[in-house]
């Protein structure tokens, strides 16, 4: 059994705790999605609306798009962003490759990396994106013809069909969120403070959560509780509150998950006693994003836990605020 495990592990073969019912209805979703693409294809070509090959007007890349989308319907790599700009991008890169490089060996092996390069630059990663570039360069006469008008046909019209029947499937199920923020926006939380928790989270409480969530979760348990060590191992510093609050910086109060948040100061009145001191504020990202709010610049800086700053796509602590907790 040993052995066997660990021939597993190697092999990357992962348990998978969802529900028959979550695998039949992926299974039914991508189904569904490609029925409705290629029926749509079929009507547009009776129609003579548009001339094209049939073989090469449904893309063989949009049946690993309809896996992503209604198995993984919470993953990063599927939602919409992802999904239009990781093929539209990778059609690009795809037709440029072709017309600028004459032998077709190298002209895949470009389009498939620069593709990839691509989507990473414009957080758009989208696996079956690199399928879409390699198509571009090896499809043949009926897709070379097109040029870039294979961007839009059959490209786009692919991406919005299968993207239409993703949000209008999952949005009959009220545990399948696509996109993941109609989720977000749901469970928005209420009350400010959390509950005391002094119970230690445990391997076994990943693998619990993971299988009431009952949707396919793109990490293991392992790689969970090794974020969750490194994260505590960051966060496990005396909390020091902001000296000062400075109106125009931005705060976060350092919680986790939906009580995370940041706001921004954006004026402040330093009025001299008996009128206290007040500021206004936005809050930019987490619970309670885009609203404004004003508070007592006191109660404001025992909200906040450090200064922080947006930077490649995420919200970092500023270098004064690591200082503050790591005085010299």
């Amino acid at each position: 059994m040993g052995f066997i495990r660990e021939v597993r592990a190697y092999l990357g073969i992962e348990r998978n705790t969802t529900s028959h019912r979550e695998k039949l209805l992926s299974a039914l979703g991508a189904a569904l999605a490609i029925v409705a693409v290629f029926w749509a294809t079929q009507r547009t070509l009776a129609a003579g609306l548009i001339d094209i090959s049939t073989s090469y007007f449904i893309i063989a890349s949009m049946g690993a798009s309809a896996v992503l989308l209604f198995a993984v319907p919470h993953g990063a790599l599927s939602q919409p962003w992802s999904l239009l700009g990781g093929h539209l991008v990778s059609a690009a890169v795809g037709v440029l490759c072709h017309k600028l490089i004459p032998l077709q060996l190298l002209a895949a092996g470009a389009a498939v990396g620069l593709a990839v390069a691509a989507m990473y630059y414009l957080r758009c990663i989208h696996p079956p994106g690199g399928a879409t570039a390699l198509t571009a360069v090896t499809g043949g006469d009926a897709v070379f013809q097109l040029g870039f008008d294979f961007l839009l046909v059959p490209i786009l019209t692919n991406v919005l069909l299968i993207l239409a029947v993703a949000i209008a499937f999952n949005s009959l199920f009220s545990w399948r969120r696509y996109p993941v923020h109609l989720g977000r926006r749901s469970k928005r939380v209420v009350h400010s403070e959390p509950l005391v928790r002094e119970t230690e989270i445990t391997q076994e409480d990943f693998a619990a959560a993971i299988q009431e969530q009952d949707s396919f979760v793109d990490i293991t348990a392992e790689g969970l509780t090794e974020l969750l060590e490194l994260a505590k191992q960051h966060a496990e510093r005396n909390v020091v509150h902001p000296r000062e609050i400075v109106a125009g910086r931005c705060y976060s109060n350092g919680k986790l998950g939906r009580l995370w948040s940041v706001r921004q100061v954006v004026d402040e009145s330093r009025e001299p006693p008996p009128v206290k001191d007040r500021i206004i504020y936005k809050v930019l990202a987490g619970n309670g994003a885009f609203e404004t709010d004003i508070c007592m610049r006191d109660e404001f800086r025992q909200w906040a836990r450090f200064e922080v700053t947006f930077k490649q796509g995420h919200w970092v602590k500023c270098a004064e605020s690591i200082d503050e907790e790591h005085p010299a």
